[in-house]
């Protein structure tokens, strides 16, 4: 019979007080995943899906044949154990194909988004030292620009398709490409032609690395948070609570969310296929309403994340009981705090949906959730520390815990916690800055109250958080000083109805120059091209100056009163 982690006293408090991690000794999370189940063959662990309306299946015996074929042309192309493999695909098979294939061979995957522009993409393919990269043709011409300034990188692979992902899978690679400083890259088909789909797997456990996730800072570059083989183990107790303890026969699981990211990989794809449930994929591009119904109704699915900006979007979609047949039974979002419109809406439009919030960091994920089935949802709140998580409130110099219904900060214990990370790739001063005793400092600022629920308040930072995406104001700040008409620009994030914050920059532009339409245009543009297209000011406002501390900084926090008098 294939193990699977379970929750099964009757109470959250038993659960809690009885609960251990139980690892093998020789983890590896491609055995986790693919060969434990009891029907690989006859089991479906993915419903392909693809704008021009192509289907595909795959069982998980063809995820393990086929990244099988793909470890071993890494394998002969020089990756090895411990080697860096960027994965720059979006909702295709063969994103997770490639990270599976990385874990079988030892090597560590670095998830990357199709949105990056140059400087994003190019700055994490350096950082991380990528040896090989496997990337989706839309981003073809990014790749292009910043290949020359990534030393490391020795082979580069092209998952075949147009920028939305929509026209061609990679199924049919049309070869080399070399045009517009491309250089020699294979196409994916032809890089595993010819390769076994036979494998074992490398000796690994479950402190070994296994995988690089960036997240954004509130100053500096992008870090990378390095976990291990057991990080999605660690995501599993959450995942059976937020979903209501009800994974194992009915599950079809699905999330519009980017598949570079922890939320969508961490909180859905792989705990999914850990309980041997299928996954939807379907490259959507931006998000659609109709489009993620449409999903729903026709995959039967009954399981989703959805962050709170799609489900906002989602809820001016009328009647959708109606309009679609839908089996959705649970939805989690997380990433920004829920509205009580949003639950009222899933219990009165969606025929009674449970709506879970659901709280976790790349550093440090799913620590706290809701389950219905267990306790009551208050609105506001974001749950109760998750089973195996170790969580409190805490003076962040001190590393002590504060009374109940005092204000601190968020910190999770290091020790025992497979959805811990490592610490931050080659960055050893920024993991200690996180770090106070035995607790990771999320950065976050809450109270927790008699009854365990945790209560968000702000951040302890200056980070962003727009539509789910987590955004350091020091990394757009520094895309528009580029410009060169700009003198300073301070960056901060101002409230959204629909995506909980947007991006606004204070721009002071060089003396004698004035700040208009186009020059606002110019500096959103040369934001996108260089950082993400998530990432531009959605608002900027000219002015003259900025207020500075006595050596030159930028504060923010006066920006945020200044916006808030305008209001």
């Amino acid at each position: 019979m294939a193990w699977h982690l379970t929750l099964d006293d009757e109470t959250y408090e038993q659960v809690r007080q009885n609960f251990e991690w139980d690892v093998p000794d020789d983890y590896n999370i491609a055995r986790d995943v693919l060969r434990k189940h009891d029907d690989p063959k006859g089991s479906v662990a993915l419903f392909q899906a693809y704008p021009d309306g192509r289907r595909e299946t795959y069982t998980f015996h063809d995820l393990d044949r086929r990244s099988n074929q793909v470890a071993n042309a890494l394998a002969d192309a020089g990756v090895g154990f411990g080697d860096r493999v960027a994965v720059v695909i979006p909702q295709k098979p063969q994103n997770p194909i490639t990270h599976l294939a990385c874990w079988k061979l030892g090597a560590i995957s670095v998830p990357l988004s199709v949105l990056f522009g140059e400087e994003g993409l190019g700055y994490r393919l350096r950082h991380s030292g990528a040896k090989a990269v496997v990337a989706d043709a839309s981003v073809r011409e990014t790749l292009a620009e910043v290949r020359d300034d990534c030393p490391d990188l020795e082979t580069v692979v092209e998952v075949d398709g147009d920028a939305e992902g929509d026209e061609n899978d990679g199924r049919a690679g049309d070869g080399d490409h070399q045009a517009d400083g491309w250089g020699e890259a294979k196409s994916f088909e032809e890089f595993v032609a010819g390769h076994s789909r036979e494998r074992g797997l490398a000796d690994t456990d479950a402190d070994t690395p296994a995988i690089i996730i960036y997240t954004s800072g509130s100053t500096g570059p992008p870090k990378g948070a390095l976990h291990t083989h057991d990080v999605w183990l660690g995501h599993c107790p959450a995942f059976y609570m937020y979903f209501e303890r009800d994974v194992l026969e009915k599950t079809v699981a699905w999330t519009p969310a980017d598949w570079a990211w922890i939320g969508a990989l961490g909180d859905l794809v792989f705990p999914a296929w850990h309980y041997g449930r299928p996954v939807v994929g379907y490259p959507m591009g931006k998000f659609d309403a109709e489009e993620a119904f449409e999903i729903m109704d026709e995959f039967g699915v009954t399981d989703a994340f959805l962050p709170p900006t799609a489900i906002r979007m989602m809820m001016e979609v009328e009647n959708p009981t109606e309009q679609y047949d839908l089996d959705v039974d649970a939805i989690c979002s997380g990433g920004e705090p829920l509205t009580p419109e949003i639950l009222e809406w899933a219990d009165d439009e969606l025929a009674g949906v449970v709506v879970n919030e659901i709280y976790g960091q790349t550093e440090s994920n799913l620590s706290v959730v809701n389950c219905r089935d267990w306790f009551e949802a208050r609105p506001g709140s974001m749950g109760k520390p998750v089973p195996g998580h170790d969580v409190a409130i805490v003076d962040p110099e001190t590393g002590e815990v504060v009374p109940r219904g005092e204000p601190g900060q968020i910190a999770v214990r290091r020790d025992g916690n497979p959805a811990q990370f490592e610490g931050y790739w080659n960055e050893s001063e920024k993991t200690e800055r996180v770090r106070v005793g035995d607790w990771h400092l999320t950065g976050d600022i809450a109270v927790q109250d008699d009854d365990d629920y945790v209560w968000f308040k702000s951040r302890d930072d200056d980070l962003i958080i727009t539509s789910g995406y987590r955004v350091g104001p020091g990394e757009v700040e520094a895309a528009i000083l580029e410009h060169p008409v700009v003198e300073q620009v301070g960056v901060v994030g101002v409230p959204d109805e629909t995506r909980g914050e947007i991006i606004k920059a204070f721009v002071q532009p060089v003396s004698g120059v004035e700040g208009g339409d186009s020059l606002r245009e110019e500096i959103r543009e040369l934001v996108r091209d260089q950082l993400a297209k998530y990432e531009y000011p959605r608002e900027i406002e000219f002015v003259e100056s900025l207020p500075q501390t006595t050596t030159g900084k930028i504060q923010r926090k006066e920006l945020r009163k200044r916006e808030k008098r305008t209001e």
